[in-house]
C-alpha cells in the first residue's frame, strides 16, 4: 500500500486506514480465506509501514520548517514594506496640508476679488436696468412702442415684468405733468395682465402645471394675482360635483387641489384655504339653505333630522381637511366657516326642538287614549308624594263618587318606550346642534319636557285614576284596580 501525504487529508478514520492495509497485504486475512493467516508476516508489514511513516513525516517536517523560515521571512520584508509606506503617507499628508492652505489661501482671494466684482458689478446690473427701463418708458412718452418686447408674444413674461416695474416707477411721477405717459403705462399694465390671466387659465385646462407656475410667479407682483387665484378654483370646481353626495366631491375635490396647488403657486396654503372657504361659502351654504327651505314649515321632524345629518356630514368634512396645510390656525378657520352656515339655524334650533317634542309627545299620548276611547279628565292632586295620608283618607272617610275604569290601568309601555325614543333623538341632536356654553341649559328644557308628558301626564295620570276609583269604605265589593296600576 502506497504510503502518501494525500492519505491522510481529512476526513482521516485511523481504524478504516488499518484495516485496509491489513486486508491488502498477504497472510493477513482470516483462517477461512483464500490465504492461510500469518502474523509473522503482518507483523513485518505493519513494521515496514511504520518506518515508511517515520520517513515521510521527517520529510514533512522538513517541509514545515522551511516553510515557516520563508514565512518569517516574508513576514519582515511585508513589516518593512509597510514602514515605507508609512514614510511614504506621512510625507504625502504633509504635501495635502501644504496644498489645503495653499488652496485656502486662493479661495480667500478669490472670494475677496469676487465681492470686488460684485461691487462693481452690482450697480452696473443696476444701471444697465435702469438705462433699460428708461429706453421702454420713453417709447410710452413718444407714443409708440416699437421694442420687440412688446411685439412678441412669445415674450410675455419679460414684458409683464417690465411693464410692472415701470407701473411702480409711474406712482411716484407729478400727475399733471405725466397723466397722459401714466394712463398708457397703466392701460398696458392691465392688458399684459388679463393676457398672462387667459395664458394661465388656458394652461390649466391644458393641464400644463410648468406654465401654470410660471404665469403665476408673474403675476404674483401685480394686482390681478388674486383673480388668477379665483380663476384657478372656479376652474377647478368645474365638473367636480357629479356625485349624488355633495359632502364626499368637496373632500376629493380638496385632496386633488391639495396634491396639486404646491408645483403651481407660490402660497399653496393660502390657495388652498381659500378654495375650502368659496366651497363652503357657496356650494354647501346653498346646498343646506335648500334643503332644509323645503321643510322649514311644514314638517318639524323633516326639519330637524335634515339639520343634524347637515350639521354632521359638514363637520365630517371639515375634520377631514385638519389634516391639510392651511394657515396657522385651521381649527379656527374652518369653525367659522361651519358657523357661517349654519348660525342662522342654530340659533332657532332649540325652540323648534322643544315645540316639535311637546307636539310629538301630546300626540302619542292622545292617540293611546284615543285608542282606549277615554276623555282624560282633570284630576285636582297634591301630587304621588301623598299617595299614603290620601289612601288612609279614603278608606276612612265617606267618598263621592267613584271613577269607572272598565279595568284600565291607562299604563302603556309601548307609549313609554316612544316618549323616551323621541327624547333620545332630542338628546342626540341638542348634543351636536347646541353650543357648549348653552348644552347644559338646552339638555335640561329637554329633560323637563320628558318629566312633564313621560311622568306626569302619564303615570301619574293613571295614579290618580286609579286613587279616583278605589271604592269607599262602605262599599260592598272590593276594588283591587288600583293596586293593578301599582303593579303595572
Amino acid at each position: 500500500m502506497a504510503t502518501t501525504a494525500e492519505v491522510f487529508e481529512e476526513p482521516f478514520v485511523a481504524d478504516e486506514y488499518t484495516e485496509r492495509l491489513v486486508w491488502r497485504t498477504p497472510g493477513g486475512g482470516s483462517r477461512g480465506g483464500p490465504e492461510a493467516f500469518d502474523p509473522k508476516r503482518l507483523l513485518e508489514e505493519f513494521v515496514s509501514h511504520i518506518q515508511e511513516l517515520q520517513i515521510m513525516d521527517e520529510r514533512i517536517q522538513r517541509k514545515v520548517e522551511k516553510l515557516e523560515q520563508q514565512c518569517q521571512k516574508e513576514a519582515k520584508e511585508f513589516a518593512r514594506k509597510v514602514q515605507e509606506l508609512q514614510k511614504s503617507n506621512q510625507v504625502a499628508l504633509q504635501h495635502f496640508q501644504e496644498l489645503d492652505e495653499h488652496i485656502s489661501y486662493v479661495a480667500t482671494k478669490v472670494c475677496h476679488l469676487g465681492d470686488q466684482l460684485e461691487g462693481v458689478n452690482t450697480p452696473r446690473q443696476r444701471a444697465v436696468e435702469a438705462q433699460k427701463l428708461m429706453k421702454h418708458f420713453n417709447e410710452f412718452l413718444d407714443g409708440e412702442l416699437k421694442s420687440d418686447v412688446f411685439t412678441n408674444s412669445e415674450k410675455i413674461n419679460e414684458a409683464a415684468d417690465i411693464i410692472q416695474k415701470l407701473h411702480l416707477i409711474a406712482q411716484e411721477l407729478p400727475f399733471d405733468r405725466f397723466s397722459e405717459v401714466k394712463s398708457k403705462i397703466a392701460s398696458k399694465y392691465h392688458d399684459l395682465e388679463c393676457q398672462l390671466i387667459q395664458e394661465f387659465t388656458g394652461a390649466q385646462r391644458r393641464g400644463e402645471l410648468s406654465r401654470m407656475r410660471e404665469v403665476a410667479a408673474v403675476l404674483l407682483h401685480f394686482k390681478g394675482y388674486s383673480h388668477c387665484v379665483d380663476v384657478y378654483i372656479k376652474q377647478c370646481q368645474e365638473g367636480a360635483y357629479l356625485r349624488n353626495d355633495i359632502f364626499e366631491d368637496a373632500a376629493i375635490l380638496c385632496q386633488w387641489v391639495n396634491k396639486q396647488v404646491g408645483d403651481i403657486f407660490s402660497n399653496p396654503e393660502t390657495v388652498l384655504a381659500k378654495l375650502i372657504q368659496n366651497v363652503f361659502e357657496i356650494k354647501l351654504q346653498s346646498f343646506v339653505k335648500d334643503q332644509l327651505q323645503e321643510c322649514w314649515k311644514s314638517d318639524a321632524e323633516q326639519y330637524l333630522k335634515s339639520l343634524y345629518d347637515l350639521y354632521t356630514r359638514t363637520t365630517n368634512l371639515s375634520s377631514k381637511l385638519m389634516e391639510f396645510n392651511l394657515g396657522t390656525d385651521k381649527q379656527t378657520f374652518l369653525s367659522k366657516l361651519i358657523k357661517s352656515i349654519f348660525i342662522s339655524y342654530l340659533e332657532s334650533y332649540i325652540e323648534i326642538e322643544t315645540s316639535y317634542l311637546k307636539s310629538r309627545s301630546a300626540m302619542i299620548l292622545q292617540r293611546y287614549y284615543d285608542s282606549k276611547n277615554h276623555q282624560k279628565r282633570s284630576i285636582d292632586t297634591g301630587g304621588i308624594q301623598d299617595l299614603k295620608e290620601r289612601i288612609r283618607q279614603r278608606t276612612n272617610l265617606p267618598l263621592g263618587p267613584s271613577i269607572d275604569t272598565h279595568g284600565e290601568t291607562f299604563l302603556s309601555q309601548e307609549v313609554v318606550v316612544n316618549l323616551l325614543q323621541e327624547t333620545k333623538q332630542a338628546f342626540k341632536r341638542c348634543h351636536r346642534l347646541s353650543d357648549p356654553s348653552d348644552l347644559p341649559r338646552n339638555a335640561f328644557r329637554i329633560f323637563t319636557i320628558l318629566v312633564e308628558f313621560l311622568c306626569i301626564e302619564h303615570i301619574d295620570y293613571a295614579l290618580e285614576t286609579g286613587l279616583a276609583g278605589i271604592s269607599s269604605s262602605d262599599s260592598k265589593n272590593a276594588n283591587l284596580y288600583f293596586l293593578d296600576v301599582v303593579h303595572q
